[in-house]
C-alpha cells in the first residue's frame, strides 16, 4: 500500500503525517506555524520532505487557493499565504511525485470517502471558518471545472447590500456565512438597532465585537446576540438553499470551526421548506481536524 506525506498549508499553520491508501494517519501528526516569506515557506516545506521523502512514494498539498487543472500549482493569489505563493512550482519540491489540491476540495473527498458522506454520491461539504469554501462531488467524482477552480462558493453572490469580501469584491456569500461575517454583522447590528444598548457587551464598541462574544452572549441568553446569529443564518441558509437548487446534492456536510454552532436539523427543515428539488440532508462532518491531509492523500492515491 502507497504511502503519502500529506501537508496541510494555511494562512496561520501548516499540518503534516504520513498517510496510507486507506486514509489512516500512520505517523505522528507534525504542526508548524506558517512562515509569512515565500523563501522561509518553500524552506519549510524542503525541510518536512526531506525528513521523510525516502519512506513515501507521494507528497500531497490540500492548501489555500485555486489549484490549476493539473494539479501542480495554485494558480490564484491568496490573501492569507505569502506573496509569491502563486509563483511556487511545487514539484520543486521533491525528487518524487507532488500533487496538489484545494483545501476545501480535499476535505469534501475526505468526507465522500471515509466520514459523513459515504454512500453518496452527490455531496457537497462547505467548510465555514473565517472563510467559506466548498468542494462538490458529483457522480461520485470531484468536480473541479473546466480550470480546476469549480467550488467556490465563498465568492457566490449572495445579498444587495454594500459589504466588501475579503477578495475585494462585493456581497460575496463569503462575507456573510463566515465567521467573518457574523462578526461584521454584529458590528452593523450594534451601529443601527437599539438593541445594542441593552446588551451584555454595550460597554465595548461595535468595532470591538467578536464572533466569540456572539457565541458567548448567545449563551447568556442576550437578545442582541440572538438577533445577529439569526440573521447570519439566514445569510447561510439563503446560500444553501440556492446551492441545493442548482446541484439537487443529496446532502451537504458542514465542516469548519463555525458548524459546531449550528443545529443542523434546523439548518436542513429551512432549506427543504423552500427548495425546488428532493428534500436533502444537511450533516456535521466526521472526517475530523485532519480532513484536508486525509483528503489529500485519498486523492493522490487515485490520481498519481
Amino acid at each position: 500500500m502507497r504511502k503519502v506525506l500529506a501537508i496541510d498549508a494555511g494562512g496561520t499553520k501548516l499540518t503534516c503525517a504520513v498517510i496510507n491508501g486507506n486514509g489512516e494517519i500512520i505517523s505522528d501528526v507534525e504542526k508548524y506555524s506558517t512562515p509569512k516569506n515565500i523563501d522561509d515557506l518553500v524552506k519549510l516545506f524542503k525541510e518536512i520532505i526531506n525528513k521523510h521523502e525516502d519512506n513515501i512514494d507521494i507528497t500531497a498539498f490540500a492548501t489555500a487557493g485555486a489549484v490549476n487543472i493539473n494539479n501542480t500549482k495554485v494558480d490564484s493569489s491568496t490573501p492569507n499565504m505569502p506573496r509569491g505563493y502563486n509563483q511556487l512550482d511545487f514539484s520543486s519540491l521533491s525528487k518524487k511525485r507532488v500533487f496538489v489540491e484545494n483545501d476545501a476540495n480535499c476535505a469534501a473527498w475526505a468526507e465522500y470517502i471515509i466520514g459523513a458522506a459515504q454512500g453518496e454520491k452527490n455531496t457537497i461539504t462547505i467548510t465555514l471558518g473565517t472563510g467559506v469554501g466548498g468542494g462538490f462531488i458529483v457522480d461520485g467524482k470531484l468536480l473541479r471545472g473546466k480550470s480546476g477552480r469549480a467550488g467556490e462558493v465563498g465568492s457566490m453572490k449572495s445579498n444587495s447590500k454594500d459589504r466588501v469580501c475579503t477578495c475585494g469584491r462585493k456581497n460575496c456569500f463569503e462575507s456573510y456565512a463566515s465567521g467573518t461575517g457574523l462578526k461584521i454583522t454584529a458590528e452593523e447590528i450594534a451601529h443601527s438597532d437599539e438593541i445594542f444598548k441593552k446588551s451584555i457587551f454595550n460597554k465595548k464598541t461595535p468595532k470591538e465585537i467578536t464572533t466569540y462574544d456572539i457565541i458567548d452572549g448567545l449563551k447568556q441568553n442576550d437578545e442582541y446576540s440572538k438577533k445577529v446569529f439569526d440573521i447570519w443564518k439566514k445569510d447561510l441558509i439563503t446560500g444553501l438553499i440556492n446551492i441545493t437548487n442548482i446541484f439537487d446534492p443529496e446532502s451537504i456536510i458542514i465542516s469548519g470551526g463555525m458548524g459546531k454552532f449550528l443545529d443542523t436539523e434546523e439548518i436542513q427543515n429551512a432549506v427543504n421548506s423552500e427548495i425546488v428539488v428532493s428534500d436533502i440532508k444537511i450533516k456535521l462532518a466526521k472526517a475530523g481536524n485532519y480532513s484536508g491531509m486525509i483528503g489529500a492523500a485519498l486523492l493522490a492515491c487515485q490520481k498519481c
